[in-house]
């Protein structure tokens, strides 16, 4: 597995590196969708609920942050923005369904749905910033805790020798 680099400005090169305001508004909802959908377990089953009433909530707030990506995109893209935005869309939903961060994304996601109830519709850009930052520290933990986990591999193959990759 491929493990995104960390830039010389500190921050890992994900999909999400560059998520500025009406994007990070977007995509923090997109992850908020994937905790909905994805984030089953009984403990976390209030997600959707919670979900379902800030889109209610804040309908006016994300109906234009949607508007602006579509701006963006139709910007940088021409006339082929909607298709570049989809495949972008489609690569923000894998990152935040990614098996192996499950749990511990579903454990954050319920507390900032659970904040997100008490967020007025002026204050979604700051929460959505504020969480996306809780969402995104679930990820760099799994990186760290994967590189350590190569590095202990390394540090095994070179005093034991390599492991076997095939069945005889």
């Amino acid at each position: 597995m491929k493990i995104p680099a960390v830039g010389a400005d500190g921050m890992r090169h994900t999909i999400l590196v560059d998520s500025t305001g009406e994007q990070l508004i977007w995509n923090f909802r997109s992850a908020f969708n994937v905790a909905a959908l994805n984030c089953t377990a009984p403990t976390h089953l209030e997600i959707a609920d919670h979900y379902r009433a800030f889109l209610k909530t804040h309908a006016k707030g994300l109906k234009q942050a949607n508007a602006g990506v579509d701006t963006a995109f139709r910007k940088l893209h021409g006339a082929k923005f909607l298709r570049e935005r989809e495949t972008y869309m489609t690569q923000v939903y894998n990152f935040f369904a990614f098996p192996p961060t499950q749990p511990k994304f579903c454990d954050a996601a319920l507390v900032l749905a659970r904040e997100s109830k008490l967020i007025a519709p002026k204050d979604l850009p700051a929460f959505a910033q504020r969480s996306f930052g809780t969402f995104g520290s679930v990820y760099e933990q799994f990186y760290r805790d994967y590189e350590a986990y190569q590095a202990k591999l390394a540090a095994w193959d070179a005093k034991y020798g390599a492991r076997v990759t095939s069945t005889q």
